[in-house]
């Protein structure tokens, strides 16, 4: 939390919450000034996913006496694997009220305020700016940039998560002793280089682990006690069950908390990270592949045209759910190019997109020209056109 020279005036505590809080109130490094601090605390988590089910529900019961809460998305099936403030009766519901009523129950004397909308340069200091800790819980790098930057401008400490597949980080940015996000990660990968945790999975308990200790490191700072990530980098290997720490310093020419910073106000993130927004011709085209939407691959099936369907994920994917193809994992596909005649017809389709799209640059450079990327994979086939093939 900030500090300042004048005295804070803490709120008392009722007899109930000293029931409740009982466990802290007997540990020297809390007590009563302790949860009392806790109670004054306003937090902000945004994402109410993996990380920000573990990270919210674990400051709830804490004694957090107010919890900001930032998302926009609704419950998909798919989430109940790992999202764990969710469950089976709240797909379709949003998730900010299914969150909140999870941890109003578990809390009555917490105070939680929604901001049902996406976290954007237009309303993020708006929002930040209303609390004394960030906890990032989000799965994009847009977004990670986008709060590291609000979070430095506003001087509120970014306690930071991120994971994919086993393996996860995490670390305390935006303090005015560390560095910020951008001096651990000055360029963002280029768009698709990194596979979503959609695209490439994650073990479910490991949000868990991570958020459990981004909420610790709130905690700490709140209460002022402990060793906070502060200028070091926690991974953790859940398959190893290993812990490494890297230091991290920060970095004079950070062009946000650097010594001369070049960002002093919120920018376009998508734009930075090189994501450009959708277009809107009936045809499009991204990277010079043209996009078939599955629509347009269905008729053209349905019609009899001779169409190669490239399927460029794993195999166990394959076994999960499939709508035809050819199977050469992209991965495999520089070694086993010699299958594919560049005579013919080409739609490369694998989950969503993302992973195909590069398997059709990649055929393209060697001499492909009768391509097409299956807009939104499978997942899109089974939401337009077959809800039989089974979404993973």
């Amino acid at each position: 939390m900030p500090t300042t020279t004048e005295p804070v005036t803490l709120p008392e505590l009722s007899n109930d919450e000293i029931a409740r809080y009982s466990r802290h109130l007997i540990l020297p490094e809390v007590g009563m000034e302790g949860q009392q601090k806790l109670k004054a605390a306003k937090v902000l988590c945004v994402g109410t996913g993996g990380l920000g089910s573990p990270l919210a529900l674990y400051l709830a019961a804490a004694g957090i006496g107010t919890l900001g809460l930032v998302d926009f998305d609704v419950v998909d099936s798919s989430n109940l694997q790992r999202q764990i403030i969710h469950s089976t009766k709240d797909v379709g519901r949003s998730k900010i009220d299914s969150a909140t009523e999870k941890l109003q129950a578990l809390n009555p004397f917490l105070n939680v305020v929604k901001h049902e909308a996406m976290l954007t340069s237009q309303n993020a200091l708006e929002i930040i700016s209303q609390y004394d800790i960030v906890a990032d819980g989000t799965d994009n790098f847009p977004t990670r940039y986008l709060v590291n930057d609000a979070c430095v401008l506003t001087g509120k400490p970014n306690a930071y998560g991120s994971i994919f597949r086993f393996e996860g980080q995490a670390s305390v940015f935006a303090t005015e002793q560390g560095p910020c996000y951008r001096c651990l990660y000055p360029e963002p990968p280029p768009p698709g280089l990194v596979p979503s945790c959609a695209e490439g999975g994650v073990l479910g308990i490991l949000p868990g682990l991570v958020g459990v200790i981004q909420a610790t490191e709130v905690i700490k700072l709140i209460l002022g006690k402990g060793e906070p990530l502060i200028g070091r980098l926690l991974l953790v290997n859940a398959l190893d069950m290993r812990f490494r720490e890297l230091k991290l310093r920060r970095n004079p020419d950070c062009p946000v908390c650097g010594t001369h910073p070049t960002v002093t106000k919120l920018i376009d993130y998508q734009q930075f990270c090189g994501i450009m927004p959708e277009p809107k011709t009936p045809t499009p085209v991204v990277n010079g592949i043209p996009q078939m939407s599955v629509q347009e691959f269905k008729r053209r099936r349905d019609a009899g045209e001779e169409i190669f369907l490239l399927d460029v994920r794993e195999p166990f994917e394959h076994q999960i759910a499939q709508i035809g193809g050819h199977l050469i994992p992209l991965n495999e596909l520089p070694d086993r190019v010699d299958e594919l005649s560049p005579e013919k017809e080409i739609v490369v389709h694998c989950k969503s997109g993302g992973r195909s799209q590069r398997a059709a640059e990649f055929l393209a450079k060697n001499g492909f020209a009768r391509l097409h990327n299956l807009a939104g994979g499978i997942t899109a086939w089974a939401n337009e056109i077959d809800p039989s093939v089974r979404k993973y």
